[in-house]
């Protein structure tokens, strides 16, 4: 008898858990979609919001006024590209090789391994971009010549360079804007040197 009541109260308990997991998960609303049916306008605002959000954290914490954010957020901006371009634009040069991994390819933006793939559709690709890809073919090209692997190369690196010094210089302008406390705070950043 006891055993019984045992097995009873086991399977109510079971019971009970059940139906509260269900509400619980019934509550929180539809799964998201798979990443290839994602809406890209709401995309598009979830990533403004995240872009005005990263904003506001990065003014307060360089103490800015609204009239120093109005000079200082386009030279920020312009730095941040810079650097991206200097690394290769993006975590998809990070991912190549990854596509058995990852879902389908995004809209009119080709396989998911390719450089640039995680690129905003909006956002023109940069000339390290163009000429990482550009490198990226040649490699997928088993036959490809030495000849022409050395040149996709040297034409990447030449890239990256120019980029370099536009970043460089880029750092310059905005140290040259900024008081010593939003300098260290900056540099703390990674986004000046």
């Amino acid at each position: 008898m006891l055993r019984c009541s045992a097995v009873c109260l086991v399977a109510l308990a079971m019971i009970v858990a059940g139906a509260w997991i269900q509400q619980a998960m019934s509550a929180e609303g539809p799964p998201p979609p798979p990443p290839g049916e994602r809406d890209p306008g709401q995309m598009a605002q979830r990533m403004e919001q995240f872009r005005q959000q990263m904003s506001d954290r990065m003014r307060q914490s360089l103490e800015a006024s609204e009239e120093e954010w109005k000079v200082l957020q386009p030279r920020i901006e312009k730095v941040q590209t810079l650097s991206r371009q200097t690394r290769g634009g993006g975590m998809g040069f990070m991912m190549m090789g990854m596509a058995g991994r990852r879902g389908g390819p995004g809209p009119d933006r080709g396989p998911p391994d390719r450089p640039g793939a995680d690129r905003p559709p909006d956002r023109p690709q940069s000339e390290v971009e163009q000429k990482t890809e550009a490198l990226q073919r040649v490699l997928e090209n088993k036959e490809a010549r030495a000849d022409e692997i050395k040149a996709a190369l040297s034409a990447l690196r030449e890239a990256r360079a120019k980029a370099r010094a536009e970043l460089e210089a880029a750092q310059k302008e905005l140290r040259d804007v900024v008081t010593v406390r939003q300098e260290a705070q900056l540099v703390t950043m990674g986004i000046l040197d």
